[in-house]
């Protein structure tokens, strides 16, 4: 007996713009909203921080993190070492260790 095939066709999925009705506008504060809200829109805070608006969350009414967007920054110096710093030192007169050592030990009875 030959198998029955049924299409299903399932409605069209289009992902609704998220929006952000619960953000605060503390003032010396900027942009706030609840650590409830930052959880479940997350990617629209990314968003909202990619294009340049600085997002402050709370947690009970009290500010505790800040978003910002990323921006890398210059490398520094690499540093290659203390080779060549102590290769540039001039090099100090007097005796080396092994002269001092071997100056304590011929001075023990």
């Amino acid at each position: 007996m030959k198998a029955k095939t049924r299409t299903i066709n399932f409605p069209e999925h289009k992902p609704e713009p998220m929006v952000l009705n619960d953000a605060v506008a503390m003032p010396d504060i900027g942009l706030t909203f609840p650590v409830r809200v930052a959880k479940a829109k997350l990617s629209a805070l990314l968003e909202l921080v990619a294009s340049g608006q600085d997002v402050v969350i709370t947690s009970d009414g009290l500010p505790k993190a800040r978003l910002v967007s990323f921006e890398p920054h210059e490398r520094g110096k690499v540093f290659t070492g203390m080779g060549d710093f102590l290769l540039s030192q001039p090099i100090h007169g007097g005796p080396t260790a092994d002269e001092i050592i071997r100056a304590e030990r011929d001075s023990r009875p």
